[in-house]
């Protein structure tokens, strides 16, 4: 029962991955920064990019970071490891696996896409159509730890713009859902909103030495 839970997580875990690289470098390959794709007036498909930190800190820090994130992917897999071996419920082990599987995604971009591509150009209009290369013969955009994480769901649900009287945001746009996201953060994101409606006692029993919590 337990090595057939271990297929099923590596399964998911293996899906997720293959599924957010593979659109990535679909992306990379096919659009220009900033270009986008109507599927419906709440969806569109638009490629950005970002460096997988907040705020802009420098690459010094963003190595430091990735790195970190790289030990912390380690300490899920042994975490994974124990949920499995003490009989933890499948469901609880997807959420952690969920989230493991999207760390590991953007991980990947941070870690090579600075090396196995080239710059996207900006999407232009009026400008000869052109996009990123995978393994260009000239090198990457950067070097290694210092790649951008590729994004590509944007969802803009719907949008309005304030009333004037409004202190602060009097007059301005809002638009809902206006962040852009990619697979591994819709897995990680996934991952912990099922773990905090569904599985909050079972995160604190989970971290005791002799208890169990059997399928």
């Amino acid at each position: 029962m337990k090595k057939s839970k271990g297929l099923w997580i590596i399964l998911i875990i293996l899906l997720i991955l293959v599924a957010d690289q593979a659109l990535k470098i679909w992306i990379k390959t096919h659009l220009m920064l900033y270009q986008e794709i109507r599927v419906a007036d709440w969806f569109y498909i638009r490629f950005v990019e970002n460096n997988g930190m907040a705020m802009g800190i420098e690459v010094v820090a963003k190595i430091f970071l990735t790195f970190f994130r790289i030990i912390a992917s380690f300490g899920i897999v042994y975490y994974l490891w124990r949920l499995l071996k003490r009989g933890f419920k499948m469901g609880y082990i997807v959420c952690i696996a969920l989230i493991f599987a999207g760390a590991v995604g953007n991980i990947f971009d941070s870690i090579f896409y600075g090396v196995i591509f080239n710059d996207s150009p900006v999407f232009n209009e009026y400008l000869p159509f052109e996009t990123a290369t995978l393994f260009p013969p000239e090198g990457g955009y950067s070097s290694w730890f210092q790649g951008k994480v590729v994004d590509m769901f944007y969802f803009p649900l719907f949008e309005f713009n304030w009333p004037s009287w409004i202190p602060f945001f009097g007059g301005e746009k809002f638009v809902f859902f206006q962040y852009i996201f990619n697979i591994a953060d819709a897995s990680i994101s996934v991952g912990i909103i099922v773990l905090i409606l569904f599985y909050r006692q079972t995160f604190s029993i989970s971290f005791e030495k002799k208890k169990k919590i059997c399928s």
